[in-house]
């Protein structure tokens, strides 16, 4: 971890295991700066992101200007460097038991790893051509999973927290696609609902005698 610091300043030797553990934690992302309060220069900074240096202009503005309601802490807000990063950045006013404000602490977590993991993502979760039936014709156990799962997703809660009438209308569905017609479908089926095969032949038989009464 590269720092830079005005190691004689008791500011600095205050603050700086603070800001030494917060750069350790998110390093090489994040940037740490100490600002002196009362003579707007840099005091030390931690995984430096520039060629700013202790000694160097601060250029906080005035303090006394910020917005009260902050309670001495402000952001997160955005900052660009120039090489076109972007930068989610935290101020704090460090205060003298007196109140008055004796350093400011400023945090500047680079983005750019987090946007290109959500890019990643996002290409992952691209929608997909449509899957070649003539493949998946024969296989009747992948319809059972095309079905439950499609299910699953619509009623949007995991299969294993569907109700018994949830169970019915999958039930309905696989039996409209032809599935119970093929053998040794009730145990696939019961796998795949996380159900017993008893319970998956009790609903079956409810929905013979549903069918047979209406």
């Amino acid at each position: 971890m590269e720092t830079t610091t005005d190691a004689a300043d008791p500011c600095v030797r205050m603050w700086s295991p603070a800001c030494q553990a917060v750069a350790l934690l998110l390093g090489p992302y994040a940037e740490v700066v100490l600002h002196d309060a009362a003579r707007d220069r840099v005091l030390a900074i931690w995984n430096p992101m520039t060629t700013r240096a202790p000694g160097d202009p601060s250029l906080l503005g005035e303090l006394d200007q910020l917005e009260a309601s902050a309670h001495d802490v402000y952001g997160p807000y955005e900052k660009l460097l120039a090489d076109g990063r972007r930068l989610s950045s935290v101020s704090a006013v460090l205060r003298t038991p007196d109140g008055q404000p004796s350093a400011v602490l400023c945090v500047n977590l680079d983005r750019s790893p987090l946007e290109q993991a959500a890019a990643l993502l996002a290409g992952f979760a691209a929608p997909t051509e449509a899957r070649p039936e003539a493949m998946f014709e024969q296989d009747w156990t992948e319809r059972v999973h095309q079905i439950i799962g499609a299910f699953v997703r619509a009623r949007g809660r995991p299969v294993e927290r569907l109700g018994r009438d949830d169970r019915l209308a999958v039930l309905t569905e696989l039996d409209q696609a032809g599935v119970f017609a093929v053998r040794r479908a009730v145990p696939v089926v019961a796998r795949a609902l996380q159900a017993s095969r008893s319970t998956v032949y009790a609903l079956l038989a409810e929905l013979k005698q549903q069918r047979s009464e209406s």
